[in-house]
């Protein structure tokens, strides 16, 4: 029997679950922190590090007193984090700035610039990651800091992504050539395919990006790897034992995925603030308009794929928000809606487009409004219309080859959110599994585990930790509609999203809306 800790840094907080190898979760602690937004650009998004990490102390001490668990019971660590989210570091990889947090889409320019250059040069990379480079990913964000801030440029030493930040912190690493690079992050974020792009191909990017390979050196693991062990200061701070092993980090979703129990031929909605869609294979190819097809990023002996929505959890908040109500409150009684009764065709770009069209430009589109229409009519069509980009993702990975047997439901949303789960059921036409209680951060204590040797593979741990799941299958009666109304979204998604798209006949879809509305209510 042993017990850890594992962390969950989440886009607006920070979960530690302490996790005993036999008995499952003892308890866990939350602490939130600020995201930094700019009323004139709805493009920014920024963090504090000294929030963040005080945060972790503070959850871990709820996690402490809940689990009645002394801290030197505590045999290893784990931490996932949000990303892209990127640090320029300086001496001693002390951050120079706040973390450009993966919601942070101002490198746009810098992301198009990227693309254009790497598709010039023949860049096998940028087929990795699905042929666009995009604005939430390290390069754009390095290079939008080096553009925007000259004041600093001659203190960077290095840049880092989130995950690598808090593992450098708790070890006390200070050389940048100790630095550990997670493999998960670099490979789904930075254009690594076994390397980095070389310096010629950054030079001709832009003259700023010529170094940044140096900054970017360091060990680049898996998280079956040791980052380090945790310093004395931070066992302190922590109220853990010094000492204790801390592998390679990873991003949150990639970690809720093997939380989850992903196996291969199983695809992982991570449903939150975003959606990540997650799933693992002993081999595929390149996928167009994903985030990445990267050896050993979620699991380490698979091929881990990627891909998912800008927005789920904001996009639900945000219009919660405009009808002065939150969420909860909005969501009353609409377990009674039906499919396409509201009339209403959503495009869920209101954080603009991840993954097919990997285009931050674009912004939501709502058509069929009428004079009845509702706030709550609104957030039924937007859950819709997430679950109509989740099937165009899925219709993807299965056109280049990717076995989709089982769709699981992890992230904070379908706990609490039975409406999402049986519309995402009935639009993807597959039953949904949801783990029958919450899998965030359960993905980080099994890695603890790893470290700690408790268990031998993940698979191993899977078993012994991860829970059942109930089953919400899809109601085969609305199969026609939601298909004809599948048939309208895909065709504006790639017309309306792609500037080069072939003109498309658009005139039968708001008298269709509305024909569907009057069937679904009769």
């Amino acid at each position: 029997m042993a017990i850890v800790a594992g962390v969950d840094f989440g886009t607006q907080s920070v979960r530690v679950s302490i996790v005993d190898s036999v008995r499952g979760s003892l308890g866990w602690g939350v602490s939130e922190y600020p995201v930094k937004r700019d009323r004139n650009d709805p493009d920014f998004a920024t963090q504090s590090h000294e929030a963040h990490m005080n945060a972790l102390v503070a959850a871990m001490k709820t996690a402490l007193e809940a689990s009645k668990v002394a801290g030197a019971s505590i045999e290893a660590i784990a931490l996932d984090t949000t990303g892209s989210t990127v640090i320029p570091v300086g001496k001693g990889l002390v951050p120079l700035d706040d973390y450009y947090l993966w919601c942070d889409h101002r490198a746009h320019e810098e992301a198009a610039l990227i693309t254009r250059v790497a598709h010039g040069e023949c860049l096998g990379a940028i087929d990795a990651c699905g042929g666009v480079y995009s604005s939430e990913w390290g390069f754009a964000k390095l290079l939008h800091w080096l553009r925007h801030n000259p004041d600093k440029r001659g203190s960077l030493v290095a840049a880092l992504e989130h995950c690598d930040m808090v593992a450098v912190v708790l070890c006390g690493i200070t050389d940048p050539d100790e630095v550990p690079r997670s493999i998960c992050a670099m490979g789904h974020k930075w254009l690594w395919d076994g390397d980095l792009p070389s310096k010629e191909f950054l030079a001709k990017v832009d003259p700023l990006l010529s170094n940044s390979r140096d900054a970017l050196r360091g060990r680049y693991l898996t998280s079956d790897h040791l980052a380090g062990r945790l310093t004395s200061e931070w066992a302190k701070k922590l109220g853990l034992r010094e000492g204790i092993p801390i592998p390679v980090g990873a991003f949150d979703a990639h970690w809720d995925a093997i939380g989850a129990g992903i196996a291969e031929g199983d695809v992982v909605n991570v449903v939150g603030t975003a959606t990540c869609i997650m799933a693992i294979a002993r081999e595929t190819g390149r996928i167009p308009g994903l985030c990445g097809v990267v050896k050993g990023s979620i699991h380490p002996a698979y091929v881990g794929i990627e891909a998912g929505l800008s927005a789920t959890g904001y996009l639900f908040e945000a219009l919660a928000a405009r009808s002065g109500k939150s969420v909860a409150e909005l969501s009353q009684g609409m377990e009674s809606f039906r499919a396409g009764q509201t009339g209403l065709l959503h495009i869920s770009w209101d954080n603009g487009d991840r993954t097919v069209l990997v285009n931050p430009s674009l912004g939501g589109v709502t058509l069929g409004w009428n004079l009845n229409s509702t706030a709550q009519d609104h957030l039924f069509a937007a859950i819709e219309g997430t679950a109509f980009h989740t099937r165009v993702i899925l219709e993807r990975l299965a056109e280049h080859g990717v076995p989709i047997n089982r769709v699981i439901h992890g992230g904070g949303i379908p706990q609490k959110n039975e409406v999402l789960n049986q519309v995402y059921a009935n639009v993807l036409g597959k039953p949904v599994l949801v783990p029958e209680r919450s899998i965030t951060s359960l993905g980080s204590a099994i890695f603890a585990f790893l470290a700690a040797g408790t268990f031998k593979t993940i698979e191993e741990a899977q078993k012994a930790l991860c829970p059942p799941y109930r089953t919400v299958q899809p109601d085969r009666a609305v199969k026609a509609r939601y298909d004809r109304l599948f048939a309208h979204w895909r065709s504006l998604y790639f017309s309306l999203g792609a500037p080069e798209s072939d003109p498309v006949a658009i005139g039968g879809i708001l008298p269709d809306l509305r024909a569907i509305a009057v069937e679904a209510r009769r």
